[in-house]
């Protein structure tokens, strides 16, 4: 489903060149969940960027479900991201004067298309995640294992085909950590395809395979 090419990406810092990505080769398939690991500065979050269509890589060829992504115009790209791809943060990014069903709708705002099932879906996304009867509350009312799961149904409003999670139980508790884990553990049962970025163990214990990164090069992992 997913191809990456010999991915190169370089930041200048100062009179320096950083490798942020140097060289990446990587497959991954149809419903695989993959978790990303590696010491500060390795490339994991670059690479998350770059597989989100955040970042284009300077050389290299990505492909997501044969369509070439790296060569896509800003318009293009961006329809790419909000139609294909859901995105989970460690911040949750939930607007705060909105409320949970209003925050879970929002990526059919940004639609060029109109969707008369959105709604529904939200509401049956919410039910599904436990938070069917907190629809018409706000971000403040919630708890952080609340918040992260009614981020992870807005990633989910659009059916995406591929979910990427940035530190997703980064900012939680151990037993909200649990249930966000659980979550998108149901999610990769279900099918749906899954790149998680962590530096903790335990958390990417949980993913079918765990790629390791440094100084933006893939050390182990490779499939």
């Amino acid at each position: 489903m997913i191809e990456l090419s010999n991915i190169r990406k370089t930041y200048r810092q100062g009179g320096n060149q950083i490798h942020a990505l140097d060289g990446i080769d990587l497959h991954i398939r149809q419903g695989e969940f993959i978790a990303v690991m590696g010491p500060s500065g390795s490339g994991k979050s670059t690479l998350l960027n770059v597989l989100g269509g955040l970042d284009r890589p300077d050389s290299g060829h990505y492909r997501l479900a044969q369509d070439e992504i790296s060569a896509l115009d800003d318009d293009a790209a961006s329809d790419v991201r909000n139609r294909r791809i859901g995105f989970v943060f460690q911040s949750f990014h939930l607007l705060p004067r909105l409320t949970v069903l209003e925050n879970v709708l929002l990526p059919q705002r940004y639609a060029r298309t109109a969707d008369t099932q959105a709604p529904q879906r939200a509401r049956a996304l919410l039910d599904r995640i436990g938070l069917g009867h907190r629809l018409d509350h706000l971000p403040s009312q919630l708890s952080g294992g609340q918040l992260q799961r009614a981020a992870i149904a807005r990633a989910l409003l659009n059916q995406p085909a591929l979910l990427l999670a940035d530190e997703p139980t980064g900012n939680l508790d151990s037993s909200s950590a649990a249930d966000v884990l659980a979550l998108l553990r149901e999610l990769h049962a279900g099918g749906q395809t899954l790149v998680l970025v962590t530096h903790d163990p335990a958390v990417a214990a949980s993913a079918q395979r765990t790629i390791h990164l440094r100084d933006g090069r893939i050390t182990a992992g490779h499939a």
